[in-house]
């Protein structure tokens, strides 16, 4: 799991930044795409396109490492049986951020993750 990065964090403590990050990818694999702040979008990026290179091995290994951010057994079943698979000759980019525009309550701009 990435490093959480000195200054302002998205959640508040690292903990609590990794414990989103770890719930948005485990959103983003359940149902291929989460609509959410451009700035938390970009932040689990490179979290999940990581899941998903590991997912792609496919042994009891991978699957223990991957288990350790992702604590939903259902969502690693789904990332190993059907999102890996489908991506198994591609070299990366598994994700695609789309902007959406600025929220209405509070302004902020919202984008929406996908699976590619």
């Amino acid at each position: 799991m990435p490093r959480p990065r000195k200054g302002p964090r998205l959640g508040g403590s690292p903990a609590h930044e990794r414990l989103l990050l770890a719930n948005l990818t485990t959103d983003l694999l359940m149902n291929g795409k989460v609509i959410t702040t451009e700035a938390r979008a970009r932040a689990v990026r490179p979290l999940a396109e990581k899941l998903i290179t590991k997912a792609r091995n496919g042994d009891v290994h991978s699957r223990r490492v991957v288990a350790k951010t992702i604590t939903s057994k259902e969502a690693v079943h789904r990332l190993f049986a059907e999102v890996a698979p489908r991506y198994e000759d591609r070299p990366g980019g598994y994700t695609r951020i789309t902007k959406l525009g600025p929220r209405r309550g509070d302004g902020a701009e919202e984008a929406i993750i996908e699976l590619v």
